[in-house]
């Protein structure tokens, strides 16, 4: 069933046409990401559908009840407001009753004793109970503590960037809505936040759209893609993954189009030539031919790297680390870590956010000092240091005036000659792009020049700090394609696992507590060898637990029966097992009826979490009772 249809949408951006007279729909339960170059008009589509923006021309047409949510790339905050006043912030019926409960909580917290609180509080309650809104609650509080944040009370303003995106997220994902609109909404997040969130969207009631660099998110979340290319809008029934194949193909037929263009184009231009004798009709309709299809424009996909990218020669010394130490606030982030860096690595930085490895890469960098320990830096190193901060670029610069401030040429390992001009075409700004201003670009873009930048100064050893966020999967692959013929060093901190998985080959983990841990291999790797020793440690300790009870026990003391409650607790559990997966079962399936219906959705999503409970209480009671039956048997041989 459709929920949503724009109709011919025509938007403009100065000169740059955004969107060329698009039309799509948006149906029911479909998860939908949006792909296209930084500067196409993603953020904008997304605007537009969300009711923020207006196009040109066209119109959205959806049914009057019908509800969006929209997280931006940069979520505006009230500052004043605690986290839960600002999750709970919003037009609903709902939020408005959460809201009063909470500010009900807060000030009979603040006058216990004080009987009109006492009653407000009261009164509260008993909406929360006529308006279902106890799981909403609950649920809120419980994606907040997944998102790890754990004080509710705590003031906006005093929050990091990291954690206001996940404030924002945490919201986005509880209010009431038919299409949830997320605009990157992986940015700054750690990668175990990440894969909750594909969980958690995977259950998600209403229909998505989605704007995200992280193609392995893309790939589980999405089962429809939209490409904006050059103002037009090409749909993809799948994943990501078979959008890359059906591209390839489009790709490949506009290779052939514009082949049998050129080819046909040749051979009218040459009987033109060839001078026919009279000016006959046919001569005249044969020229318009030859002039329409020169008038058609080629849609040939611009911008791959094929080449061998030169840098200055590296010797054999790189960097060597020596028992760095380095503290935040009395804790230490970085513990006697000593590493060497050899010539060709690629070498990725992984942890959770605030963990060190950007100061790490500070470090390696020389720009901020180790509290002990030291690093030296080989005398050939020519450092290209990629930062998460770009905002000191020159606005009133052309594009083609910054990048040749750093460079007019590079050459390539077997001496060949590639300008700047060549340089930011093949980084996807065409010709006619380059003479705009960089107040003029978008965040995306600007973000895509400044890498450009830091690559044309031909270093030998590149530093890259989240290089992902904020590029598009096509700057990506590009900057992925570089990569793969640099010839020098490689050390990036990334939370996107398909770039790490592409990219490096050795990791430095960061554990917690200044542990730091050396990996040869991706971040795939890294993630199997970690939870196959979690799912060895969480079985050690299962199994001490069941041990430590029996070796506390004499044998002359043992039972020799179970009382009369536990052997109708015996007698009864495995039927409760039983009963408890049924019901689980049909659970799922009542959330799977529910489609969107938002407040059923989330009632049964509380039951089916109590009832998982209840199924692991009962198969550890379980284990415990056959534990017991056991010993008794064997007391008795």
């Amino acid at each position: 069933m459709s929920l949503l249809s724009a109709e011919n949408l025509y938007k403009t951006y100065g000169e740059k046409v955004l969107f060329d007279h698009i039309s799509f729909v948006v149906s029911e339960q479909q998860r939908i990401g949006l792909i296209g170059v930084n500067g196409t008009g993603k953020s904008t589509l997304l605007k537009v559908i969300a009711g923020i923006e207006s196009p040109d021309e066209g119109e959205i047409l959806h049914a009057n009840q019908f509800s969006i949510e929209y997280l931006p790339q940069n979520p505006e905050f009230t500052e004043e407001l605690t986290v839960l006043e600002q999750i709970f912030k919003g037009g609903s019926p709902l939020m408005q009753v959460l809201r009063d409960y909470e500010q009900a909580l807060a000030d009979l917290e603040a006058d216990p004793e004080n009987a009109k609180k006492q009653e407000k509080f009261l009164a509260m309650q008993q909406k929360m109970d006529e308006s279902d809104a106890w799981d909403a609650n609950t649920l809120a509080k419980t994606i907040l503590t997944k998102l790890n944040i754990t004080d509710f009370s705590q003031s906006v303003k005093h929050l990091s960037g990291g954690q206001k995106k996940r404030v924002a997220i945490a919201k986005a994902l509880i209010q009431p809505a038919d299409l949830l609109i997320l605009d990157e909404p992986t940015n700054h997040l750690d990668n175990e936040t990440i894969e909750w969130l594909e969980e958690y969207l995977g259950q998600y009631p209403g229909a998505l759209l989605l704007v995200t660099h992280d193609r392995y998110f893309l790939n589980r979340v999405t089962n429809r893609i939209f490409e904006l290319d050059k103002g037009k809008l090409y749909t993809y029934d799948g994943n990501y993954e078979l959008f890359l194949e059906k591209k390839a193909e489009r790709e490949e037929k506009a290779i052939s189009d514009e082949r049998k263009r050129q080819n046909l184009l040749r051979r009218e231009l040459a009987w033109l030539r060839r001078g026919a004798k009279a000016r006959s009709t046919k001569q005249k309709a044969r020229i318009g031919r030859v002039e329409k299809l020169q008038q058609q424009k080629s849609r040939v996909t611009e911008g791959q790297i094929d080449i061998a990218i030169g840098s200055s020669r590296l010797g054999n010394k790189v960097l060597e680390i020596e028992d760095v130490t380095a503290y935040y606030e009395g804790k230490p982030l970085i513990d006697h870590f000593s590493y060497i860096v050899t010539p060709g690595e690629r070498l990725g930085i992984i942890g959770p956010n605030g963990s060190g490895k950007s100061t790490l890469l500070n470090i390696l960098a020389g720009r901020t000092e180790p509290d002990s320990g030291s690093v030296e830096i080989g005398q050939t190193v020519k450092l290209g240091y990629y930062t998460q901060d770009n905002d000191n670029m020159n606005e009133d610069l052309r594009v083609i005036e910054y990048i040749k401030e750093a460079a007019e040429v590079i050459r390539t390992a077997d001496g060949q000659v590639i300008t700047a001009e060549q340089m930011l075409e093949r980084f996807l700004f065409p010709r006619e792009a380059q003479w705009t201003y960089i107040r003029k670009l978008s965040g995306g873009e600007r973000r895509r020049l400044y890498l450009l930048r830091t690559l044309m100064g031909e270093p030998n050893v590149l530093f890259l700090d989240e290089p992902t966020n904020d590029l598009d999967t096509q700057t990506l692959t590009i900057l992925e394609d570089y990569l793969d013929h640099f010839p020098g060093v490689v050390i990036t901190v990334s939370h996107d696992r398909y770039f790490l998985d592409r990219v490096v080959d050795h990791l430095i983990a960061f554990e917690g507590n200044g542990v730091i841990r050396r990996f040869e291999g991706n971040y795939t790797e890294y993630l199997q060898v970690r939870n196959r020793e979690k799912e060895k440690a969480l079985k050690a300790e299962r199994s001490k637990a069941k041990e430590e009870p029996q070796k506390s026990k004499d044998k002359k003391d043992r039972p020799k029966k179970l009382s009369y409650k536990d052997q109708q607790e015996w007698q009864q559990i495995e039927d409760r097992i039983a009963g408890l997966e049924e019901q689980l079962a049909a659970l799922q399936k009542q959330i799977e009826e529910a489609g969107n219906d938002f407040d059923k959705v989330q009632e049964l999503y509380q039951k089916q979490q109590d009832a998982e409970q209840e199924l692991e209480q009962a198969m550890e009671r379980w284990a415990e009772l056959s534990l017991l039956v056991e010993e008794i048997e064997n007391s008795r041989c």
